[in-house]
């Protein structure tokens, strides 16, 4: 399993690293390239859990925590930048480990922009979500991540993470003037979503996190799901 990981891991390093390369040295493709590659990022995550055996019950669940993540950014959406999604995706991947994680991230992101719509950037949000999810699952078993604290302060870094990741996609899609100026211009205007995205991880953590991880243990033993 650790190799399995540390290969995914070099897979997406790589198609990160070709993405950086590609918008540095191909003119007037930015969009294209960056789409291909996020998607092909994604791709080794999706092959292994196909092949990985798993039955009905587990499949259910995880499309009902992907539709459960999807929805909740409908009653947030007049509110700038406030997303629950991240918090599910954090508490299942705690619960249920890191591939699981990223499906629900990724598969969330595409379902709930069914609501919000679709476009160049739903890929790069199902990479930062699946992410969110991945990361958290190798981590899940931390001392840290078992205090409410600890999972506030995490949630509230996911926050940043999640949009300077989607920062990136702005600049590499959008802004013919690629240059570190304009990397620095486009994070700094996003400082204030950042936060509102960041603080309101930690405090749907905070509050809500201990009841939600209960509530998907109880599950996963009374079931024995994707242990």
């Amino acid at each position: 399993m650790a190799r399995r990981r540390l290969l995914i891991l070099l897979i997406l390093f790589l198609c990160l690293a070709s993405l950086a390369v590609a918008s540095f040295w191909l003119d007037n493709h930015y969009l294209l390239i960056s789409f291909v590659l996020v998607l092909l990022s994604i791709l080794p995550f999706f092959l292994r859990f196909e092949y990985k055996k798993i039955d009905a019950k587990e499949i259910v669940l995880i499309a009902m925590l992907s539709a459960i993540a999807a929805v909740s950014r409908i009653p947030f959406a007049p509110l700038p930048n406030i997303k629950p999604v991240t918090f599910i995706v954090i508490v299942s991947a705690l619960v249920f480990g890191a591939e699981a994680g990223f499906i629900i991230g990724s598969t969330a992101a595409l379902v709930s922009n069914i609501f919000f719509g679709q476009g160049p950037w739903t890929p790069w949000q199902m990479f930062a979500w699946g992410m969110a999810g991945f990361v958290t699952g190798l981590f899940k078993d931390a001392k840290w991540l078992s205090r409410p604290l600890g999972r506030a302060v995490y949630g509230f870094i996911w926050g940043f993470l999640f949009d300077w990741f989607m920062n990136l996609s702005i600049v590499v899609g959008y802004i013919n003037d690629f240059s570190w100026k304009t990397f620095l211009a486009t994070y700094i205007a996003s400082f204030y979503f950042d936060l509102l995205h960041g603080g309101s991880n930690a405090i749907f953590l905070y509050v809500f996190g201990a009841s939600w991880i209960k509530m998907l243990e109880r599950f996963k033993r009374k079931y024995g799901l994707l242990c």
